[in-house]
Parts: C-alpha cells; sequence; structure tokens
C-alpha cells in the first residue's frame, strides 16, 4: 500500500462518521443523563473520558512520580479536553485490555494499540494518531543476528498478545514473554537471556538513548497504524473522538505532544513501499 497520511484525510473521515452518526441521541450516558459534556457518549463515567494503556510502554505510557506520562497519556489528555471532557487515564495489563474494554472498565484504548484485521473483530479504530515501525533490536556487537532471517531459532523477547508477538512466532518456538517492551530489552543486553527483541522502533531507540546498549537490525518489518480502540457499538463516541483527532492534528497541538516526546511529527512518514500493518 502506498500513502502519505495527510491531516485532510483525517478530517474528511471523521466528517463522514460524524455524518454517518447523524444526530441519533438514543445512546445514554452510563447515569442515563441526557446533559452535560459527553451525556451522548455512554462514558463510564459522566464527564470524564477514561481511557487505558498498560502503563509500561515508555516513552508512550508508564508512571513517573506515581502518575502517568508519555505520548500516549498527552494525545488522550488533549482529545479529552476537545471533547469538553476531564481526561481519566487508568492502567491495566495489555494482556487482557480488550476485554476490559468490551466488559465496560474504561470507555477507550489509548495506548499505542495497533490496527490488525483480529482486533477489528472485538473493537473498533479511531483513525491512525501515529505510525511506528517493528523492527529487531540485538545486543550491541552481536555479529550472530544480522537480519530477519537470523532469527530463524533464536531466543526472542516480546510483549505477550502484541503484534511482535506475533512475528515473533513466524521465527521461533523459543519465545520469552514481558510484561514491558523496555523490561525485554533490558533483558536483550544480558548476555544468554535473549538473541533478539522485536519491539517500536521509537521504543528500541528511547532505550538507547537511556544508555542500553543494543542496535537496530535491518530495516523495519512493517509500519503499524496506533489508534484509539472503542467498543463497536459506541459509534457515536468514535465519530467523536476522530473530530477532536483531526483539530488537534489541524491546530498544531499533535505537532507540538511529538516533537516534545520524540523530536519530530509521528504522523509525518513516507509510508511509499513499506509495508502497513493490519
Amino acid at each position: 500500500m502506498n500513502k502519505k497520511f495527510t491531516t485532510t484525510g483525517v478530517i474528511l473521515t471523521a466528517g463522514m462518521l460524524l455524518a454517518a452518526c447523524g444526530s441519533d441521541d438514543s445512546t445514554t450516558g452510563s447515569e442515563g443523563s441526557s446533559e452535560g459534556a459527553g451525556s451522548d457518549l455512554n462514558l463510564v463515567e459522566e464527564g470524564k473520558f477514561t481511557t487505558a494503556s498498560s502503563g509500561l510502554y515508555k516513552p508512550f505510557n508508564y508512571e513517573e512520580g506515581g502518575d502517568l506520562t508519555g505520548f500516549d497519556i498527552e494525545i488522550g489528555n488533549a482529545i479529552a479536553e476537545e471533547m469538553g471532557l476531564e481526561p481519566n487515564p487508568v492502567t491495566t495489563p495489555w494482556e487482557t485490555i480488550i476485554q476490559g474494554l468490551t466488559t465496560n472498565r474504561f470507555d477507550a484504548i489509548l495506548g499505542s494499540m495497533a490496527i490488525t484485521e483480529e482486533r477489528e473483530e472485538q473493537v473498533s479504530f479511531s483513525d491512525p494518531y501515529y505510525y511506528s515501525g517493528g523492527v529487531i533490536f540485538v545486543r550491541e556487537g552481536n555479529t550472530e543476528i544480522q537480519s530477519e532471517e537470523d532469527l530463524e531459532g533464536a531466543t526472542i523477547g516480546v510483549v505477550g498478545q502484541s503484534t511482535y508477538d506475533t512475528a515473533a512466532q513466524q521465527y521461533t518456538d523459543d519465545i520469552q514473554y514481558y510484561n514491558s517492551d523496555v523490561v525485554a530489552l533490558q533483558d536483550l543486553e544480558v548476555e544468554g537471556r535473549l538473541d533478539a527483541v522485536i519491539t517500536a522502533d521509537v521504543v528500541g531507540f528511547e532505550a538507547q538513548n537511556a544508555g542500553l546498549e543494543i542496535e537496530m537490525i535491518g530495516n523495519p518489518l512493517w509500519i503499524e497504524q496506533a489508534a484509539v480502540a472503542v467498543r463497536p457499538e459506541d459509534e457515536e463516541l468514535l465519530a467523536a473522538i476522530n473530530e477532536a483527532l483531526a483539530t488537534i492534528i489541524e491546530n498544531g497541538t499533535y505537532t507540538e505532544i511529538s516533537e516534545k516526546w520524540f523530536g519530530r511529527d509521528l504522523l509525518d512518514v513516507d509510508l511509499e513501499g513499506v509495508e502497513i500493518l493490519n
């Protein structure tokens, strides 16, 4: 697939979703109220946009000084404020995060979840709010693994139930599972524990900047589209999220947050000739 992200595309998509939803007010808030911010969005807690992440995916979502912070958290805060709601980010184990959404523990997943066909059978996704490459990292100076072909039979570290887990299964049965990509990369640095880790490029680069002696091998295996996930029935909430996302992209808030965390705009990516994971 050849495409390059454009702000106009997001705005049009959000507009079409809003048009498709029309003015149907049949969905009510969690307390049955028809008044107040978000009263028609079927929120878990009236007036709040409650979003979930693992809290273990630095620099996207993690705890610091007892508070949640990171790129995902700030994007969620900006979307909530644009919708006139109070941001309420929470954490939950990644392995059961979709189950938590479908059982109404929170309103949305906003924690670097990539769009995949399998996940689309259970949730509905917003427009992408960033692009990221799935890549291979090894210990610095490693000479045994120089490409993805060298992963055959290797010990690979990944977060369970992630797209990286699915990728690792193509190469080996020797997979070590972690709750955090950062912890997996830390184990990679210790000789004898792991041969490689498959994770997002930006996560690995952040770990390198923090002093881990690891290096990326080859080109990205694919490009992922991270998006906000909601329950399929929450069409009005999805439309509101897309509208808010389009607005913060258009008014520069998105770029400001992205450059703060990464020094670049994570949506300004040339996707020509690169496989898009779905």
